[in-house]
C-alpha cells in the first residue's frame, strides 16, 4: 500500500485535512491530496490565470483510465496559476521564472493507449528517481520549489 495524506497550507504552516476541507479565513492557501504514492492533486487559492487545480504523478483521469475521473488539465495555465499564487504568498517574487520551474512539476494527461504498461519497453524501476515512483517525494520537492516548508509527514 502506498502513502495517503491530505494537508492544508494557510498561508503560514500545514494542517492534516481532509479533502475536502477549505480555510475560513481570506488569504492565499493551498491543499495537496496524495493518494497511494501515485498522485497529488493540489488545489489552491487564489488562482487569477488558473483554474486551481493541479497534479503532480499523474492526472486522476490517467490513472482510472477514466475520462470522467478529472477535468482535461493545461499545465501550462496552472503553471501560470500556480505561479501567481506563488507571488501572493512571496510578493515580489519573479513570477515568470516561478511558472517555468513549477511546469516542470506538473502532471499532463495522457491516453491510456499512448501508457502502455505491459508493452515491455519501460524502464527499470530501480533507475528511476525516487520523484518518479513515489509523489510524496515529488511532492515536497514542488514545495521546497514553492519556497514553502513541508507538513511533518513529507519532512525526511
Amino acid at each position: 500500500m502506498g502513502f495517503f495524506g491530505t494537508y492544508l497550507y494557510d498561508g503560514e504552516q500545514w494542517h492534516d485535512a481532509d479533502p475536502d476541507s477549505r480555510p475560513t479565513h481570506g488569504g492565499p492557501w493551498m491543499l495537496l491530496d496524495i493518494h497511494d504514492s501515485d498522485f497529488t492533486v493540489v488545489t489552491y487559492d487564489p488562482a487569477p490565470s488558473g483554474a486551481g487545480i493541479a497534479y503532480l504523478g499523474v492526472t486522476p483521469r490517467t490513472y482510472f483510465e477514466d475520462e470522467g475521473a478529472s477535468a482535461p488539465t493545461d499545465v501550462f495555465r496552472e503553471a501560470a496559476g500556480l505561479a501567481a499564487w506563488w507571488v501572493a504568498v512571496h510578493p515580489g517574487g519573479d513570477a515568470l521564472a516561478k511558472e517555468e520551474q513549477i511546469v516542470t512539476f506538473l502532471a499532463q494527461d495522457v491516453d491510456p493507449e499512448d501508457d502502455d504498461l505491459d508493452d515491455g519497453d519501460e524502464q527499470d524501476v530501480d533507475d528511476l528517481d525516487d520523484a518518479e515512483v513515489f509523489v510524496e517525494v515529488k511532492t515536497a520537492r514542488f514545495l521546497r520549489a514553492l519556497d514553502l516548508p513541508l507538513p511533518a509527514d513529507l519532512d525526511t
